[in-house]
């Protein structure tokens, strides 16, 4: 057993690194033009993402030795710590505008948007509350929807959709880990179409999102841009694509393609090839840490470890359907991969705990 999951882990390790120095190779080729445009520098983007990496390195080395992460009374810390941050970036002043929604905390140069760190203190406060469930309790529970619910609530109110939505995912799918029984699911289906559909008829742009999901050339020039010019990086790319560097739509086409369409500039360089094997290792992260969590001995690290490998690889996922067109524009960034520090750290962080619960006892 201890061969195993030594092996499994050597897996994780190397397909987390892996797409991290594809990040930084990519950020730095699709971020080139945008740079030099906006800020006079040809790699400002590749700067930044090398300190972000510093801190996620030291995140991780933190989070994946630290013994109290794995104490329930840690987490109940955590989990009310990131409440308060998500009421901080409502606050004139403290909270930072971005794109239209108020996410994101000013720390001089840098930024911190607290709702990446609610999803990782939300799945694992809630994996102990299961876990320590006691078997003549039902599954279903007020008490953990409420623990879901209050931040959803407070990031809805920034809004950001995409963060949310992923939250939402991973905490059902933690449920499902934990037992619930498939009939909640059968509602929670309904329940979520009809809510999906409250969400977009409450804003506009939401509703244009999906109108330009259907048919981005209704609207090539406003809703469906992003859309179009994405899937004009892709399409004409090939098996081997244009070359590293030789990207055509990081040329202002693409808005800020070192964000959340970068996987867009990775497939026009490197053909269906390099978009393969990006895909691949987020398969081979996502056996890996399933195979963690399937062997392990304690219930809250089997929950724990599960949900944040399949928050992980829903992100993944969500992006990725992004940009190739076969989901509505969503503004999730895709993992290790995109441009920005929060977004870095956190996923180290998450790897760094799924260290750290993966270890025997």
């Amino acid at each position: 057993m201890p061969c195993l999951i030594q092996r499994e882990r050597l897996w994780l390790m190397i397909a987390t690194l892996f797409l991290t120095v594809i990040g930084i190779v990519f950020v730095y080729s699709a971020g080139t033009y945008w740079g030099k445009i906006h800020y006079g520098q040809t790699a400002p983007f590749l700067v930044k993402q090398l300190i972000y990496l510093g801190v996620a390195l030291f995140a991780f080395f933190i989070c994946s030795r630290y013994k109290g992460l794995q104490l329930e009374k840690t987490w109940t810390l955590l989990y009310w710590l990131s409440l308060l941050l998500l009421v901080a970036v409502l606050i004139p002043g403290i909270g930072v505008v971005r794109n239209g929604s108020q996410s994101w905390i000013a720390l001089g140069p840098l930024s911190l948007q607290p709702s990446e760190l609610t999803k990782i203190a939300t799945i694992v406060k809630l994996s102990f509350i299961l876990a320590n469930q006691k078997a003549t309790e039902s599954k279903i529970h007020w008490r953990h929807f409420l623990y879901l619910f209050l931040p959803i609530a407070l990031i809805m109110v920034q809004p950001d959709f995409g963060s949310a939505f992923i939250l939402i995912v991973s905490v059902f799918l933690l449920f499902f880990i934990a037992g619930y029984p498939i009939r909640f699911y059968a509602f929670l289906i309904i329940a979520g179409v009809v809510g999906l559909v409250g969400l977009i008829l409450s804003a506009p742009y939401r509703l244009k999102r999906i109108e330009a999901f259907l048919d981005p050339w209704s609207d090539p020039l406003g809703s469906g841009f992003q859309a179009i010019q994405s899937l004009l990086a892709i399409g004409p790319a090939g098996l081997y694509g244009f070359g590293f560097g030789n990207s055509r739509q990081k040329y202002l086409y693409l808005p800020e393609p070192q964000n959340d369409f970068i996987f867009s500039i990775i497939a026009e360089e490197m053909g269906f090839i390099g978009a393969a094997t990006i895909i691949c290792a987020f398969g081979l992260l996502i056996y890996a840490g399933f195979k963690l969590a399937y062997k392990s001995s304690m219930k809250v690290s089997l929950y724990s470890i599960a949900t944040l490998i399949g928050m992980i690889g829903f992100q993944a996922f969500l992006n990725i359907g992004v940009v190739s067109g076969l989901l509505p524009v969503t503004g999730v960034t895709l993992p290790f991969i995109s441009y920005g520090g929060t977004s870095l750290v956190v996923t180290w962080i998450a790897i760094g705990i799924v260290w750290n619960f993966s270890k025997e006892r």
